[in-house]
């Protein structure tokens, strides 16, 4: 099998859950590598992603491994056969990485549950509302840079999937652009939040004791819990957080902040509300 010189973060995923089988079985790579009858190297590209691993191998493997979760190998065995050429694709080499392995992340998503205090979340975002951010991304994009990112985002809300926003009234009143594109944003998000796949919570000003303006995140659910990832903006672009305990964490991050935001009615109220005063 070719060696990738650039595995995605789905395959990267994938290559990271092996390695994690073979630490918990205590065994070494080179120990590994005589299990299965192949070289170190190849058990090594294996584990950094770079090279593919058939669903015989991979069976194989986790057998040496001692895994008896056949739920997690079937979905292991999923990830390592899957030949998806999404629509992600016409931009690579156009676009960052991070931005396609997010589409892909997405693509692949059970459901997605998002904490938002500054900015609409992309997904719901309008073209309006999404020109004003990438105009102001420093150092200024180039047109036709612009109108790249911009076509990938709104292709991304092409979803079905149940997704659960929890939004800061900070993120709804901050005016990325002027104050038609601000109502606009509203209105549609208003209007998002009737759909039966999507919930809008709202979180208030006036709550008192709210210290989670940290929390903002996106928590993509895989097809199983200990397959799930959190994904974090960074400076550069996305970071994928997908260690069991960082999990439980954001899970229960995410929880707390639900729990204080009003419902999804009041929240809708909120929102027209805050419509009918630009």
């Amino acid at each position: 099998m070719s060696t990738r010189r650039e595995p995605t973060a789905r395959q990267l995923r994938l290559a990271t859950e092996l390695r994690r089988l073979r630490d918990a079985a205590g065994l070494t790579a080179r120990e590994a590598a005589k299990l299965l009858g192949v070289s170190n190297v190849q058990i090594s590209q294996i584990e950094a992603g770079l090279s593919g691993v058939s669903e015989q191998r991979l069976r194989r493997l986790a057998s040496h491994y001692a895994c008896t979760d056949d739920e997690f190998i079937d979905a292991l065995v999923a990830m390592a056969t899957d030949r998806t050429r999404g629509w992600w694709e016409e931009y690579r080499g156009l676009l960052p990485t991070s931005f396609l392995d997010l589409a892909e992340l997405e693509h692949h998503a059970a459901f997605m549950r998002e904490v938002a205090i500054l900015y609409v979340p992309g997904l719901l975002q309008t073209e309006g509302y999404a020109r004003g951010v990438f105009s102001a991304r420093v150092p200024e994009l180039t047109g036709d840079e612009l109108e790249l990112r911009l076509r990938h985002r709104l292709r991304r809300q092409q979803f079905t999937i149940p997704y659960e926003l929890v939004i800061h009234e900070c993120a709804l009143r901050i005016r990325v652009s002027d104050r038609a594109a601000s109502r606009a944003q509203l209105m549609k998000l208003a209007e998002l939040s009737e759909a039966d796949h999507i919930t809008v919570r709202v979180i208030p000003f006036d709550l008192d004791g709210f210290g989670r303006a940290a929390s903002t995140m996106t928590h993509v659910g895989g097809p199983l819990p200990k397959l799930d990832t959190v994904v974090r903006d960074v400076p550069h672009g996305s970071a994928f957080i997908d260690s069991e305990a960082q999990l439980g964490a954001f899970r229960t991050r995410f929880r707390k902040v639900e729990a204080v935001s009003l419902d999804s009615e009041r929240s809708r109220d909120f929102i027209h509300r805050l419509a009918k005063e630009l």
